[in-house]
């Protein structure tokens, strides 16, 4: 061994070197200051932003339709001779453009977890002070709050509108009150899906498919098949097999308790007895989301 002098002790081939590293004695931030951290980068980076050009193209594309189908329907009820509302619930919103905020959870969850997964930067999170449920927190956060400010814009541009087409002040506010709770709660349940489905697997290409089958081709089927069963006059299944599909899910609980009109065949949804089992459902999905990461986690070994 060697001293700062370069006197050898012992053999030439087992040295120590002094190479000028120092010690940190700045303020340590801790676990909450990470935390935040994660959860800011993974919503900015939902919409491209801190990333390259090529990132933002697809997110705010279809933050930019969803935007802009709002404005096309404030105009249209605007210029409607004698109209006295908009020509779309603001809980109808959300249900109608289904395949976008689809397609945008398929997009960016895998980018939020699959990389990480991929590129095995998940131990070095946990070589610091965060643990592994401030990642999957912050993960969970920054999913759902992207969501929201997909699926929000809009219905405050709806919002907005009503009030400059003067339309009724209580009526409108009651409305979007409900809209908003609609679509929080759809943002938490495909956050955790979506979230599920891309950390099962560092392959992005898997993850989008999974995540496309678990929130829109399962509408696809469930939809035909409750219009199957509506056509051969199996009325009470309508309302049962709309438990099998995340977008229905959040159809019957805002139709059993948000005052809206059903998507199922002939517009009949759920009622409040059937619509508590609904959200039953929803809240035990989004708790074995959260439950399911936490999991996944856990086998991510240092």
């Amino acid at each position: 061994m060697s001293t700062e002098t370069g006197a050898v002790t012992g053999s030439d081939t087992s040295r120590i070197h002094n190479i000028g590293y120092r010690t940190y004695d700045g303020p340590r931030l801790g676990r909450a200051y990470a935390r935040r951290s994660l959860y800011s980068q993974t919503l900015r980076g939902s919409f491209g932003l801190g990333r390259s050009a090529k990132s933002k193209v697809l997110p705010m594309l279809l933050f930019g339709v969803m935007a802009l189908v709002a404005a096309i329907l404030v105009a249209i009820s605007m210029a409607a001779p004698d109209a006295t509302k908009l020509v779309v619930k603001y809980t109808a919103y959300a249900i109608y453009l289904q395949a976008v905020i689809g397609l945008f959870i398929a997009a960016q969850a895998p980018q939020a977890v699959s990389r990480d997964l991929r590129f095995k930067s998940v131990p070095l999170y946990f070589s610091r002070p965060i643990e592994r449920v401030d990642y999957v927190v912050a993960k969970f956060a920054a999913m759902a709050s992207a969501l929201f400010v997909l699926t929000g814009t809009p219905l405050l541009i709806l919002y907005v509108g009503s009030l400059l087409a003067k339309f009724d002040f209580a009526d409108q506010t009651k409305w979007f009150g409900q809209g908003l709770v609609s679509v929080a709660l759809l943002s938490v349940l495909f956050a955790g899906l979506g979230l599920v489905m891309a950390a099962l697997t560092p392959r992005r290409g898997f993850g989008v498919a999974a995540v496309i089958a678990v929130l829109t081709i399962s509408y696809g089927a469930v939809s035909t098949v409750q219009a199957i069963a509506w056509d051969t006059g199996s009325t009470g299944a309508v309302q049962w097999l709309g438990l099998f599909s995340p977008i229905t899910l959040i159809d019957g609980v805002q139709t059993a308790f948000l005052g809206a009109t059903s998507s199922f065949p002939s517009g009949e949804g759920p009622g409040a007895g059937t619509g508590v089992v609904y959200l039953i459902v929803v809240l035990a999905l989004v708790a074995g989301s959260y439950a399911v990461l936490m999991r996944r986690y856990r086998r991510v070994g240092l």
